[in-house]
């Protein structure tokens, strides 16, 4: 016999044996769809930050929405677009039960009961300085005081139908408080999706841009509260305190410049671990595409089979809409 006896591209050698062979798979089951809801009927707006994705009033997504629920698409999640006039030092109208996203939550599951709908619990859409907490003179984050908040938020959410309450804020102990407030409101069937190890990324423009959130915050940091880019072990920490106050699924955000971190929360913990693959990542793709430079299905295809390989759960991308056009053909 001639050498050599193993030769591994025999399981590439057609389509048929690649995929067999595959260690992973992308499924529509993967997908969750971000969206940016506005109040008012029939509208959209441009994100020129984000190419290729809208701001839509609730009856403009409903009608997206249906085809692709048809076509496997399970989850979707809320992003507010508040009209400044509603935006306060202190945040109120985040738990206002006839809010833009209260309303929307309503409406959605009342025409698409078996879609999951998880929404945003944060402060910043609605704040009139953009940060994601309740600031005291100084500038400075009050934690606790903000917990408060985002616990009437959360409740708000569930009670108007949310499937899932996301809290993203990254404020120290909020997840135990609105467990306590759930099941004290026997609200026992709301999950809680933590973002857990949020960091501090330069990623995030295009969201805050899209979110109307970008002109209130200015030139200031979310720092002292989101993780530091820098740090890694410091996850595990934050995910495993989630977990123990309640959290039924943790989030990673941002996604590809962390994968790292997906890998490490998946080794390490027993929940299913969600990727954002957000707005910064979606308009570098999505710039490049545009551009002639990157082949749009095969690109897009690459980058959240990379999630999959870092044992992703389930990946939140501006992408799900196409991708499960693409999976369903």
């Amino acid at each position: 016999m001639q050498y050599p006896f193993t030769r591994k591209r025999r399981l590439r050698s057609s389509q048929a044996i690649r995929n067999l062979s595959a260690e992973n798979h992308l499924t529509v089951n993967d997908l969750i769809w971000p969206v940016f809801v506005l109040d008012g009927f029939n509208r959209t707006e441009k994100i020129d930050s984000m190419p290729g994705v809208q701001r839509m009033s609730v009856d403009v997504l409903l009608e997206k929405l249906v085809p692709l629920h048809e076509k496997g698409l399970n989850a979707i999640a809320l992003f507010p677009v508040i009209d400044s006039q509603f935006k306060t030092d202190d945040a109120a109208e985040a738990w206002n039960t006839e809010g833009l996203v209260q309303r929307s939550v309503k409406t959605i599951k009342s025409s698409l009961p078996e879609l999951m709908v998880i929404t945003d619990v944060a402060l910043d859409p609605y704040t009139s300085h953009g940060q994601d907490g309740i600031i005291n003179e100084q500038g400075e984050i009050l934690n606790d005081v903000t917990i408060k908040a985002l616990v009437m938020q959360a409740k708000s959410h569930a009670k108007a139908g949310a499937d899932v309450v996301a809290p993203s804020d990254m404020m120290d102990g909020r997840v135990g408080a609105i467990r306590e407030a759930l099941e004290n409101n026997k609200l026992y069937n709301t999950a809680i999706l933590s973002y857990a190890a949020k960091y501090a990324s330069s990623f995030y423009g295009p969201f805050r841009d899209a979110v109307g959130s970008a002109a209130n915050l200015g030139k200031s940091s979310k720092e002292t509260y989101q993780m530091n880019p820098a740090n890694a072990l410091e996850a595990i920490d934050e995910i495993a305190m989630d977990i123990d106050e309640g959290a039924d699924m943790v989030m990673v955000k941002p996604g590809m410049p962390y994968l790292d971190i997906i890998s490490m929360a998946k080794s390490h913990f027993n929940v299913p671990v969600c990727a954002y693959h957000v707005s910064g990542e979606y308009a570098m793709l999505q710039s490049a595409i545009d551009n002639g430079y990157l082949a749009e299905k095969p690109a897009i295809m690459e980058a959240l089979m990379c999630f999959k390989r870092a044992g992703t759960d389930a990946i939140l991308t501006y992408y799900a809409d196409r991708v499960t056009e693409w999976l369903s053909e």
